[in-house]
């Protein structure tokens, strides 16, 4: 094996009175590919920067081999004192780099070098400290959420970059797609402590689940010894001195380690509150359009969304993503054509940008909007600690200012406050920003089981795979397409890969969006087609109705025994209510199906 570029062993650290480091060890040779996975507050980006030998640990030991170079991408650049983008690139580079590099990366992300940094966006902050660590070729890469702010085109480019330099590199990531094409080891940091296999991260969940079974499986073990051992102290003690000290010396031991175990840590309770049931239709745009200073963001675009429908909108930054939801969502009036908003609407908006949160406002203080200790939960009030636990906070967090909770933890605090408001209808831009993966896992499931309508922009393509329904993407001069299915399926439908107007080339904002589309994919952009779920829908909904139809004639036969009330009248009500329960979901069935079989209809016969 060959000998390590970067090595750190022993390393301890704490914060406050628990370790977040304790006896960690971190080892990377020429050429691997690492990802380091934890849970939001494990301590990954500390480690990452004790590697970077920004941060000195309470105890331990940093190698780095005599002439190896490394490159620490952090979270949040730091622009200061550089007046250019191409300043801040050439301020990274070594006395011996190639300072042509520094432009020439910067032209490829979509830059020109002459940007003042206090004026960039998050995303082109990011693509300018990939140009910073990128430049000077570094023997190892150290990149803290590499992907963050990146659209999808940029990602995909910065995998291929990756994946054909020679540069030994250490990954955290929220993006599970990004990690799997790109690792070949998982470091796991879980309470303190660094657990290494050598595979990538697509082997990582698996074998973690089978490591905490483990676990759970051996403290139940412990649990059972220590009962045994006490029931022998209270009834089963002799006369025999030396051996019962010997093995009431281990029964203390056996309380210590059960004592100082720390479990692992919990996963988050998602559940957005719900409001009143809209109409079928929840948003339908005709022929909608709309441009600034003569650039078409929009054009000619026309969607149907209904109730239950689940929408992911994807395109390079500057596309007009947002524009476009502000469009459907009434936020804003276009320019030509109309837009027509289902009755009974809700709307519960997650916007990504944190910097709008006061960094001297406490935890408790943003969700209750300073009022009391109690946070209206869909109209019921719940006290801010039991919330808090809900996303993954402790009780003490409560009076922490937001200026120092880490970019996973505010996450879920907006999470927290767009989910308290009772909703049928979801908005959420970019979600998935510096969550957890068990974070995500549950975000995706409580997404799966909401009862209402889902529109996200994302740039996560597993996310997308899993979540939505339906995507649309960008063809050029502010064509939209719809395609049915995930980010997956609609690569598969259109048969290329997005364009990427403004990352291979400098930025001309004056200039439209390249076309690359095809005549057919204009004119597949009009036609009005079921979605995946509508089509899912239709097929599974008569099996739907037939059960629930023999469920209420279940509960008829039931009900007709004359004697029943007078035997047990709480048996009687329980079935009435179940009755009118499945008589409603039958209604509602058949409401559906009908819907989408006039729907289907229309679209046939059109």
């Amino acid at each position: 094996m060959a000998p390590p570029l970067i090595q750190l062993k022993d390393i301890a650290l704490t914060f406050g009175g628990t370790p977040l480091l304790s006896g960690v060890e971190l080892s990377v040779s020429a050429g691997e590919r690492v990802c380091l996975v934890g849970r939001n507050g494990s301590g990954k980006s500390t480690l990452l920067k004790i590697a970077a030998g920004l941060v000195e640990p309470d105890r331990g030991t940093r190698f780095v081999q005599p002439g190896a170079t490394v490159r620490y991408l952090p979270q949040e650049p730091d622009f200061s004192g550089l007046a250019t983008t191409l300043a801040y690139v050439e301020a990274g580079l070594g006395p011996g780099d190639d300072r042509y590099q520094a432009r020439a990366l910067l032209e490829q992300l979509g830059l020109d070098g002459d940007e003042d940094p206090a004026r960039l966006s998050g995303g082109e902050a990011r693509r300018a400290a990939l140009a910073r660590v990128l430049a000077p070729a570094p023997d190892i890469l150290l990149l803290d959420e590499p992907t963050n702010h990146l659209d999808l085109t940029t990602i995909e480019w910065l995998e291929q970059e990756l994946a054909g330099r020679r540069a030994a590199l250490v990954m955290i990531s929220h993006d599970r797609r990004f990690l799997g094409n790109l690792s070949r080891s998982t470091i796991w940091l879980d309470r303190g402590q660094t657990r290494r296999i050598e595979r990538g991260f697509s082997a990582f969940e698996a074998w973690r689940d089978e490591v905490l079974a483990e676990e759970e499986r051996e403290q139940h073990k412990l649990d059972r010894k220590i009962v045994a051992e006490e029931h022998w102290l209270r009834y089963g003690v002799t006369a025999r001195r030396k051996r019962n000290v010997r093995r009431l010396g281990a029964l203390h031991a056996l309380r210590a380690a059960r004592r100082s175990y720390r479990g692992a840590a919990g996963n988050a309770t998602l559940t957005a509150a719900a409001a009143d049931r809209p109409g079928s239709l929840i948003i339908e745009a005709d022929r909608i359009a709309k441009s600034y200073d003569g650039r078409p963001i929009v054009s000619d675009f026309s969607i149907r969304i209904t109730r239950e429908d689940r929408i992911g909108i994807i395109g390079p930054n500057g596309s007009g993503k947002t524009t476009l939801i502000n469009l459907l969502t009434g936020a804003l009036a276009p320019d030509e054509g109309t837009v027509r908003l289902g009755t009974n609407l809700a709307m519960a908006t997650l916007d990504q940008h944190r910097e709008s949160l006061d960094p001297n406002e406490t935890v408790a203080d943003a969700l209750t909007g300073g009022r009391g200790d109690t946070v209206m939960i869909g109209g019921q009030p719940k006290h801010v600690i039991g919330y808090m636990k809900d996303f993954l906070f402790a009780p003490e967090q409560a009076r922490t200012p937001l200026g120092v909770l880490s970019g996973g933890e505010r996450g879920r605090l907006m999470l927290a406050r767009a989910l308290a408001k009772p909703s049928n209808v979801l908005v959420l831009d970019e979600p998935t920003n510096d969550l957890d993966l068990e974070t995500l896992d549950v975000m995706e499931e409580m997404l799966g089981d909401y009862a209402g309508t889902v529109i996200l922009i994302s740039h996560d393509r597993d996310f997308l795979d899993r979540v939505v329904s339906a995507v649309i993407a960008p063809e050029g001069d502010g064509r939209w397409v719809e395609y049915a299915g995930g980010y997956s399926d609609m690569l598969a439908q259109r048969g290329a890969d997005l364009s990427r107007p403004a990352a291979m080339r400098p930025k001309a904002p004056k200039e439209p969006l390249e076309t690359k589309a095809a005549a057919p994919i204009e004119a597949r952009a009009t036609k009005r087609r079921l979605s995946f779920h509508q089509k899912h829908a239709l097929e599974t909904l008569p099996k739907t109705m037939r059960e629930l139809q023999a469920k209420v004639r279940s509960l008829h036969d039931r009900l007709d025994d004359p004697g029943l009330y007078a035997r047990d009248s709480k048996t009687f009500d329980a079935l009435s209510a179940a009755l009118a329960a499945a008589q409603t979901e039958v209604a509602a069935a058949e409401e559906k199906w009908l819907e989408l079989e006039v729907l289907r209809e229309e679209i046939e016969s059109g």
